[in-house]
C-alpha cells in the first residue's frame, strides 16, 4: 500500500510502498478514500524536520536533558545512535480519514465490512490507502454525507470540542481569532449556535473566507484595523461574551489580545497551538476565565477509551470524542457545515509531495482544507492488500543463521537488532511490525530480504531458522509457542508469557519437541545476567558455599495507569514486565532455585499510584540463599536506577547501575567502571547466537520457567499476603 512519510531528521516527505497494517484488538480495517491534511499540526512536524540539530535541540529543551542524561548513562556513541536511530525512523502524517470497512476485529460491534466510516487519531486514521483503527476512533457515515466530507470529523471534533468548553448561547458574541481550517469550521458552528460572530486573522483571503463562506458577521485583519476599537463598538462597550483561539503560532500576541477583546468575566478558550504568557492586567482585572480545549473530547489520550474500546456512559459524559465525531458529521449532513466551500486542493497520494509544498510555503498559494485521495476498493488491486513486501533480493547463499525479527520499537532498534545484523555469520531475512513503514525502513536499513506486517511470514518461512520477538507482553506466548513448533531457535523480550495457562502450554509444547529429539534454542531477554559487571560480581562469590543474600533495590519511576504496561491483559504489569528480571539475577547470583516468595505493596490512597510499582519481595532460595528486592515507582529520579548488594562468604560487592563495582575482600576495596551504562544487551544478542549456532540456550529453560513462575507467584503472594511455595 502507499503511505505519507516524513523523516524527522531532515523534513522530507514521501511516499512509501510499505505492508498495510493488521486488525488488533478492538479495531477495524478500513480502505482509506480520503484524508485530510491539517495544515497547521502537519507544518510544525515538517518545519522542526527541516530545522539544524542546533535548532531542534533550542527548540525542544526537554528532549536535551533526556539526551544528557543518556550520556551519562551510557556513553556519548550509545547515546547518539539511540537519537539517530529515533531520527531516522519514519514518522506517519495524519489523523484525520474516511473510507469503507475491510475487516473487524471479533470484539467489534456496530460495524461490519463494507461500511463507510470517518477515522481519527494519530498513529491511526494517517495518510495511507489502508489503517487499522480503534473503534472508538470510527464514527459511520450518515446518508448525505460523502467521502470528501466525511474526511474532515476529526478536524470538525477539535473545532466542536473547543465550542463545547466554550458553552455559547444563543445571541451571545464570540470571537474567533485564526481562521484558518479550524477557524473556519468554528465560525461556521457558532453561526448554527445563534451566536453573533466576529473573525480575526492575518491573511486577506481568510479574512474574506469567515464571511463569504462561513458566514461570520464581520471578520477583521489584526495588523490593518483597529481589531480592539472595532469589537467594543461591535459589543456596545462591554468586550466579547467569550473569545476562541485557533491559530498556530508560537507567538502569545493571541491569548494577549484575547485578554483585550473579552469582557469583564468573559471566557477564553484556547484551541490552537499557539505561545501562553499571559498579561496579567486584562486577565486579572476583568477576572476572566481560561480554558484549553483537549483535542477531540472526553475520551483523547485515555487508554482504556482509545485502545481498549471502553465507552463512557452517555448519561455522564454526553460528548466523547467519538460522539463530537458523530456530531459533526450530522451538522454536515443537516446543511449546518459546508465544508466542500473550504476545500481548495485535492491531490492523488502519489501527488502528496505538491500538497506539502503549499504547507511547507515551498509554493506560493493560498489554502484552506486540503484532500489526499486514494484509489477506491474495485480500483486498488490486490496488490493494495499484501503485508509482505520484497525489498532486497534473496542472498545465493544460506547464512548460518537466517534471522526473521518481529516487532522493531525503540528498544529493538538501539538494543538488538544492530548486534544481530552486526554478526557476518547471519542472513537477514524477513522484519515485521505492525507499523509497516517501520519495517520496510529497517529492512533496507539492515539488508533483510523482505518485511511484513504478518507474523505467519516470519513462522511460516521455512529459510528462517532464528526468530528474534520485541513485541508487547501479551503476544509473547503465542509467538515463543508458534516458533518452537516450527523447529525455529527463539528470542523473546521479557517476559516469557503472562499467566499460568500459557507457561503450562509452553512447557508442554517445549517438552514434546524435546522428546522428539530437537530440542529448542529459547531465550527470554533477561539481560542483566549478561552484564560485564554483573558477571564479574557471579566471579567474586564464585567459591563461597555458604548462602549468600542478594539485595536489589530499583528506583524504577512512575508509569500512569493509563500506559499498555499496566495493562492486565497486555502489559502484565510491571512485575510481570520488569521485576522478572531481578528474579532471574537472584537465581544467577545464587546459582539455586528459589522455592518460595512473600511480597508486599504499599498501601496508598492516592488514585495516580499503582501500589504493586511499589513492592519489596523476599525470595528464600533452595540452597538457603536469600533475594531480596525492592521495586519503587515512588522515588526521585535523581537516583540511580538499579543498586544491587550481594553479601556471603566475608565477602561484599555493591554494583550501582550497571556502571560501577565495589568490592570488598579483607577489608579492602576493589572499584570496577564500565565507560558508561552496560546492561548486557549486546553480550545477550551474542551469546544468544552462538546458543542458537551450538543448539544450546546461554540460560536453561528449566531457569526461565522457574523465573516467570516465580514472577507469577509474587503477585499471588501479594494479593493473599502470604508465603507461596514455587513448585
Amino acid at each position: 500500500m502507499k503511505q505519507v512519510t516524513q523523516n524527522i531528521k531532515t523534513g522530507e516527505v514521501k511516499v512509501v510502498d510499505a505492508p498495510p497494517p493488521n486488525v488488533f484488538s478492538n479495531a477495524i480495517l478500513v480502505k482509506n478514500y480520503y484524508s485530510v491534511i491539517s495544515a497547521g499540526t502537519e507544518k510544525t512536524s515538517i518545519d522542526m524536520g527541516k530545522m539544524s540539530m542546533l535548532q531542534k535541540a533550542k527548540s525542544r529543551p526537554d528532549d536535551v536533558k533526556k539526551v544528557l542524561k543518556e550520556v551519562k548513562q551510557l556513553g556519548i556513541w550509545a547515546a547518539y545512535k539511540k537519537v539517530m536511530n529515533k531520527l531516522e525512523t519514519p514518522k506517519s502524517l495524519g489523523y484525520s480519514t474516511s473510507g469503507i470497512v475491510l475487516a473487524v476485529d471479533d470484539n467489534v460491534e456496530g460495524f461490519k465490512p463494507g461500511d463507510r466510516v470517518a477515522c481519527a487519531g494519530a498513529g491511526y486514521a494517517i495518510h495511507a490507502d489502508i489503517v487499522a483503527v480503534p473503534k472508538n476512533l470510527c464514527a459511520k457515515i450518515p446518508d448525505g454525507v460523502d467521502f470528501e466530507e466525511a474526511a474532515y470529523s476529526t478536524v470538525g471534533a477539535i473545532a466542536i470540542q473547543g465550542i463545547r468548553q466554550t458553552n455559547p448561547t444563543l445571541g451571545e458574541k464570540i470571537v474567533v481569532i485564526g481562521l484558518g481550517l479550524l477557524g473556519q469550521l468554528t465560525v461556521q458552528m457558532l453561526k448554527a449556535n445563534g451566536c453573533f460572530v466576529i473573525g480575526i486573522d492575518l491573511d486577506d483571503k481568510s479574512i474574506e473566507n469567515a464571511v463569504k463562506i462561513s458566514n461570520a458577521d464581520i471578520s477583521l485583519s489584526r495588523t490593518k484595523q483597529d481589531v480592539k476599537n472595532i469589537v467594543k463598538e461591535l459589543t456596545d462597550g462591554y468586550g466579547a461574551d467569550a473569545v476562541v483561539i485557533t491559530a498556530a503560532t508560537s507567538s502569545s500576541d493571541p491569548v494577549e489580545l484575547a485578554g483585550e477583546l473579552a469582557r469583564e468575566k468573559g471566557r477564553v478558550i484556547l484551541v490552537g497551538a499557539v505561545g501562553m504568557t499571559f498579561p496579567r492586567g486584562p486577565y486579572y482585572m476583568k477576572e476572566l476565565e481560561f480554558k484549553l480545549s483537549r483535542s477531540y473530547g472526553p475520551g483523547r489520550y485515555d487508554y482504556k477509551y482509545e485502545e481498549q474500546g471502553n465507552d463512557y456512559p452517555l448519561s455522564y459524559v454526553r460528548w466523547t470524542e467519538n460522539r463530537n465525531m458523530d456530531s459533526f458529521l450530522q451538522l454536515i449532513k443537516e446543511k449546518k457545515v459546508d465544508v466542500k466551500s473550504i476545500t481548495t486542493h485535492t491531490f492523488s497520494i502519489d501527488d502528496a509531495d505538491k500538497a506539502y509544498s503549499l504547507i511547507s510555503g515551498e509554493k506560493k498559494e493560498y489554502y484552506v482544507g486540503i484532500l489526499l485521495k486514494y484509489a477506491e476498493v474495485d480500483e486498488a488491486g490486490k496488490e493494495s492488500y499484501f503485508k509482505k513486501i520484497n525489498v532486497n533480493p534473496p542472498k545465493d547463499k544460506k547464512g548460518i543463521l537466517n534471522v526473521g525479527f518481529i516487532g522493531v520499537g525503540n528498544h529493538a532498534q538501539s538494543n538488538l537488532l544492530p548486534h544481530v545484523a552486526a554478526d557476518p555469520g547471519n542472513c537477514m531475512i524477513g522484519v515485521c511490525d505492525s507499523q509497516g513503514t517501520i519495517a520496510k525502513h529497517l529492512a533496507g536499513k539492515y539488508q533483510f530480504e523482505f518485511c511484513t506486517s504478518d507474523v505467519d511470514d516470519i513462522f511460516n518461512n521455512e529459510k528462517i531458522d532464528t526468530v528474534l520477538v520485541s513485541t508487547r507482553h501479551n503476544s509473547h506466548a503465542e509467538y515463543v509457542i508458534k516458533a518452537i513448533e516450527n523447529g525455529k531457535n527463539i528470542f523473546v523480550e521479557k517476559p516469557l508469557c503472562l499467566q499460568y495457562e500459557e507457561l503450562e502450554n509452553i512447557v508442554k509444547v517445549y517438552n514434546e519437541k524435546t522428546k522428539s529429539g530437537k530440542e529448542p534454542v529459547l531465550l527470554a531477554g533477561f539481560n542483566r545476567r549478561f552484564a560485564p559487571l554483573m558477571k564479574k560480581t557471579k566471579e567474586f562469590f564464585r567459591d563461597v558455599n555458604d548462602p549468600v543474600v542478594v539485595n536489589f533495590r530499583v528506583n524504577a519511576g512512575f508509569i500512569p495507569k493509563s500506559h499498555w504496561v499496566q495493562d492486565p491483559v497486555e502489559g502484565g504489569g510491571r512485575i510481570m514486565g520488569e521485576v522478572c528480571h531481578f528474579v532471574d539475577i537472584v537465581q544467577f547470583i545464587t546459582g539455586s532455585d528459589p522455592v518460595s516468595v512473600y511480597a508486599q505493596s504499599i498501601s496508598s490512597r492516592n488514585s495516580l499510584v499503582t501500589e504493586y510499582d511499589n513492592i519489596n519481595i523476599t525470595i528464600k532460595m533452595k540452597n538457603g540463599s536469600l533475594g531480596i528486592i525492592t521495586y519503587l515507582a515512588n522515588g526521585d529520579k535523581g537516583v540511580g536506577k538499579e543498586r544491587m548488594e550481594v553479601t556471603g562468604g566475608n565477602l561484599y560487592a555493591i554494583l550501582d547501575n550497571f556502571e560501577k563495582l565495589h568490592l570488598y575482600k579483607n577489608e579492602k576495596m576493589t572499584e570496577l567502571k564500565n565507560k558508561g551504562m552496560d546492561k548486557g544487551w549486546k553480550t545477550e544478542m551474542i551469546e544468544f547466537l552462538q546458543g542458537s549456532k551450538s543448539g544450546k540456550s546461554p540460560i536453561s529453560f528449566e531457569s526461565i520457567r522457574l523465573t516467570t513462575l516465580t514472577t507469577l507467584k509474587i503477585l499471588e503472594s501479594l494479593k493473599t499476603n502470604e508465603v507461596i511455595t514455587v513448585e
